[in-house]
């Protein structure tokens, strides 16, 4: 037989692009339009129908960026439509392949009821099934001029990122306003169509299979007249029910779709607009479900929920009416789908507190799973986290995007730092705005790493990103592969059906143990300093507010201030969505940011003030308060004594200039040598005769690295960016800025560039540490700032923190997975160590860093430099990323155990605070052992007084010890993060009098429920 494969595929794509789309909607009329465009910001809705129109037609322009005009199309249907299903088509200016991207739109009715949202791939909204003749059509529409930030040529830099610098220019052309007929069996003859000759594609050309599908494909081109679509399309239709019935084979793949619009919290758009996108999107996902009953949609992150609740209310009420049904489902248990390598602790746990706890009180609902589609890599702490909240699965598809090694499982166990083991899965599909294109399920099949031991994998399905969601497309191409042969069989299934099923199918799968870095997105820990700046601010801000309120509550009959520290945690977990806290927004957001956590800083500090006042007491002198997890300078952790009582530092602190030029400066435990380039050149710990610096090197050296990676510039740096470094050992001034008994510190003063450094190197006296400070004025462009220490250590592995505990990286780079990871995530320590000496960096607001090795060619020795990332200066998608004047604080920590390095990351952290006063503050609990570090202590939520204590062992190994109330106790209770009862780990605790004795294995996590007596 000859071969005409490539002529019956060339054939269909043209008849059905040219003659079968098109005769969906085969006559229509056109819709009159009016417009009105609101002066600033989105108006209520009421006031957006009300205000007059100016008259507009299709072909006009419309739309500065980031305003929002108002639409009024009205129309009759003909007399000669009667009985016929009739849509609105509404095109606003889309383009097909920027679906969440671009301008959207909310239709209304005339009482002002939401019917659903226009995106470029859903532009039709039903009127009648069957119309009446002469009915007249009145409809109004929200749109919102959303600029296109990501365009075919992707990161440019643009203006458009913020309302302040995008113009007014507008940004769109209406494209078609009609009222049309819509005949669904066309439709369904291009959903035919479209599975066939994609499934056809996917085929092996040497399988039977493909040429049945080729000759029932010819045969219904056959039998379908191009000039009459309509009244031919069911007789095409038929010639294809054969392939379209004949089963798939008993060992195909099994896909579990989950309808889904994964919407960024705020991305390329600000969180106003976020508000919006969620309200379009769930429109249209509750719309369909009451369309198609075998529809099941999904969608993550509480604040969203809360969004829609708040600002559409019909709309949240459309969405509980669903979740009722089971067929819209609350999935992640997160406040957002944030970040999870930086949030502290603390923070991390309280995505899930509030997201769970959200979902609990609207709709009953406790989800089993994490959501995490789009998160840029993994902490090796989330597993407890997880486990804690009352979660056993996790879902994420990024680390597909991995550009050096290939993850090599999609189901599996993670196991996380103190043990914990979540089932885990990645979809195959490598997407999360899954289309049901038949290469999509085709590559599923093919890419699953599990074949042989399990065939389940998960299919997000629907617009995202922007959103949008799922299409009727989408569902109905689904139920033609619900059990079609060649193809995998594709079942709408909630995200726990599925799990449930994978997991018991896959008793034993693979484990994973540690991190599950992203080889991507690397330079997301640096951009936007200030941002990540008031994260860490507001989570310190936080522990302290909630510490000392609750100890002012008990002690003194403080209010709590339960309201405000709910509102400012949900605050603040927002902004750790996974394109805020990374710095991969427009300017406003970042913008928005800044304003939010001053006013979030000025709030909590209120709250501090007023709780260390009710507790200081009176007098006329000075209470020193700690909140850090350790006893410092005579005052214990969580208390407070009066300054006047507290022991005097021990020795005293010297400075002397250097005959080359510089200083020398000593306090008795260190003894610092800063040269005439006022770089660190020697850092001795006195009780070893240890010397920290590598010989020939020098530390606090800044570094400028050119930084304009391949791709995605807020996010990337890619490893060439090391091949060329400047030095920065220029000085303008080196001064003695402080020479006293206390403390002693120099002060250098560098230029580069647009741009100018200040750095302050202090000793103090009693402290085995080197403060360092570091001002930029930054006016650099595509360049990375870094701040080297090169340390004479030889050691083959480093400690960075990650929640409730730390993990280990190698130094050096065997292997490919090794090599990846040359920029790393810490929280306030980094920790390198020899048996028995070891150096700690400790930081107050960075989170990239990188650590390297060589081996000296005089010596032998091994230099280990660790460098820690300070300023980024991408141009997309904020051409002015950091642009500006940035303050940072590190401390060099020699002969510093991993003990050390805990302590003083929350010292620098947690600084302590003098209030006027005269009294004394004992703990409100205390703990023997300085391996238990409490993460939180404040009162339970529940509003009942209980004393909340959340604890964990911060060191990696065993602990037995005794935690002390300050307070009648009167019982403890082992809880879940959310705090309810939690029996796994009860035998773990045991109250004897006003003393509880605990057992932790290393890094475990324990919450406690102290009642009062």
């Amino acid at each position: 037989m000859h071969d005409d494969r490539s002529l019956v595929e060339s054939r269909l794509k043209r008849v059905l692009e040219e003659r079968v789309r098109p005769a969906v909607h085969p006559v229509s009329v056109p819709l009159t339009a009016g417009i009105w465009t609101a002066p600033g910001e989105p108006v209520p809705v009421a006031e957006g129908l009300a205000a007059p129109r100016t008259p507009i037609a299709a072909g006009e322009a419309w739309g500065a960026p980031w305003s929002t005009s108002w639409l009024t199309v009205s129309g009759t249907v003909p007399e000669e439509w009667a009985g016929r299903t009739v849509e609105a088509l509404i095109d606003l200016g889309f383009d097909a392949n920027m679906p969440g991207f671009q301008c959207e739109g909310l239709v209304y009715r005339p009482d002002g009821s939401p019917v659903k949202g226009l995106h470029p791939r859903n532009q039709w909204v039903r009127i009648a099934a069957p119309a009446v003749g002469g009915e007249e059509v009145l409809l109004h529409v929200e749109a919102a001029a959303n600029p296109v930030i990501l365009d075919y040529h992707p990161f440019l830099p643009t203006e458009l990122g913020d309302k302040a610098t995008a113009g007014d220019r507008p940004q769109y052309r209406l494209a078609r306003l009609d009222l049309a007929v819509f005949d669904e069996t066309v439709w369904n003859l291009v959903i035919d169509l479209e599975v066939l000759g994609e499934l056809m594609a996917e085929l092996p050309v040497e399988g039977a299979r493909r040429w049945d599908l080729l000759r029932a494909v010819e045969r219904a081109l056959d039998a379908l007249d191009l000039q009459d679509v309509g009244g031919t399309a069911a007789a095409a239709r038929a010639e294809l029910a054969g392939v379209l019935a004949s089963p798939a084979e008993p060992s195909a793949h099994r896909i579990s779709a989950v309808g889904h619009a994964h919407i960024d919290s705020a991305w390329l758009w600000p969180l106003r607009e976020t508000v919006r996108k969620v309200a379009r999107t769930t429109a249209n996902m509750t719309a369909l479900l009451e369309d198609q009953p075998d529809f099941v949609y999904a969608m993550s992150q509480a604040q969203q929920y809360a969004w829609i609740k708040e600002h559409r209310p019909e709309v949240y009420a459309r969405v509980k009416k669903a979740v009722a049904e089971g067929r819209f489902v609350p999935a992640g248990g997160m406040w957002v789908e944030s970040d999870t390598n930086m949030p502290s602790s603390e923070a991390m746990a309280r995505q899930f507190v509030h997201g769970k706890r959200f979902f609990l009180d609207e709709f009953g609902v406790e989800n089993q799973e994490a959501w995490l589609p789009d998160t840029f890599g993994f902490a090796g702490g989330l597993p407890q986290i997880i486990r804690q909240a009352g979660s056993r699965w996790l879902l994420t598809q990024k680390i597909s995007w991995s550009q050096v090694n290939s993850f090599p499982h999609h189901t599996f166990w993670w196991e996380g730092i103190d043990g914990t083991r979540i089932f885990t899965h990645f979809p195959p599909i490598d997407t999360y705005n899954c289309s049901m294109q038949g290469k999509e399920i085709a590559h599923a099949v093919r890419n699953f790493k599990d074949k042989g031991r399990a065939r389940h994998s998960l299919a997000p399905t629907g617009w995202g990103d922007g959103g949008g969601g799922t299409t009727r497309e989408m569902i109905a191409k689904a139920a033609r592969m619900r059990d079609l042969e060649g193809s995998a069989t594709v079942r709408w299934e909630r995200p726990a059906e599925f799990f449930a099923k994978a997991e018991a199918e896959y008793p034993e799968p693979p484990v994973w143990v540690g991190e599950l870095y992203l080889e991507l997105h690397r330079a997301t820990l640096t951009s936007q300093a200030r941002t990540k700046q008031g994260n860490r601010a507001s989570e310190n801000l936080l522990r302290e507010a909630e510490l000392w309120a609750a100890t002012a509550a008990v002690r003194t009959g403080f209010p709590y201030p339960y309201a405000e520290l709910d509102r400012i945690w949900k605050t603040v977990l927002l902004h750790q969505f996974h394109d805020i806290l990374p710095g991969s927004s427009i300017a406003w957001v970042h913008r928005e940011a800044e304003a939010t956590y001053a006013a979030v800083a000025e709030e909590l500090t209120g709250i501090v003030e007023h709780a260390q006042r009710a507790l200081a007491g009176e007098g006329d002198g000075t209470v020193v308060f700690n909140s850090a997890p350790h006893a410092r300078g005579g005052v214990p952790a969580g208390g407070a004594r009066p300054a006047a009582a507290l022991p005097a530092a021990p020795g005293r602190c010297t400075a002397a200039p250097r005959a080359e030029g510089g200083f020398v400066l000593d306090n008795g435990l260190l003894r610092v040598t800063v040269d005439g380039r006022g770089l660190v050149v020697s850092l001795v710990d006195l009780a070893t005769g240890r010397e920290t610096v590598a010989p020939g090197a020098a530390a606090n050296l800044l570094q400028l690295h050119p930084d304009f990676p391949n791709m995605w510039d807020a996010w990337d740096v890619d490893r060439f960016y090391r091949n060329t470094v400047t030095d920065l050992t220029g000085v303008d001034e080196l001064t003695l800025a402080e020479d006293g008994p206390d403390a002693v510190s120099v002060r250098v003063t560098r230029s580069f560039g647009s741009s100018t450094a200040v750095q302050t190197l202090t000793l103090t006296a009693g402290e085995k540490r080197l403060d360092l400070g570091t001002e930029v004025d930054w006016h650099e462009t595509e360049k990375f700032l870094k701040t080297a220490f090169p340390l004479d250590l030889h050691t083959d592995r480093y400690a960075a923190e990650t929640q409730f505990g730390h993990l280990h990286r190698p130094t050096h780079t065997n292997t490919s997975w090794e090599a990846a990871k040359f920029e790393a995530c810490n929280h306030r320590f980094v920790h390198l160590e020899e048996p028995g000496w070891g150096v700690a960096l400790v930081t107050a607001s960075t989170y990239g860093h990188d650590v390297t090795r060589t081996v000296r060619p005089g010596d032998r020795g091994t230099t280990t430099t660790v460098r820690a990332s300070l300023l980024r200066a991408p141009r997309f998608p904020d051409p002015h990323t950091d642009q500006g004047h940035h303050r940072f604080r590190h401390a060099l920590v020699p002969g510093a155990g991993i003990g050390d390095a805990v302590r003083e990351g929350h010292r620098i952290n947690q600084p302590e605070r003098r209030v006027p006063g005269g009294g004394e503050v004992a703990p409100l609990v205390s703990v023997a052992d300085e391996a238990v570090v409490l993460s939180a202590v404040k009162l339970a939520d529940d509003g009942s007084g209980d004393v909340l204590v959340r604890l964990y062992e911060a060191h990696g190994g065993r602990v037995r010890t005794r935690l002390a109330a300050g307070f009648p106790l009167a019982g403890v209770q082992v809880c879940d993060l959310l705090e309810r009862p939690w029996d796994e780990d009860a035998d773990r605790v045991r109250a004897e009098g006003e003393e509880i004795r605990i057992e932790l294995r290393p890094f475990q996590l324990l919450t406690l429920r102290l009642r009062r007596a």
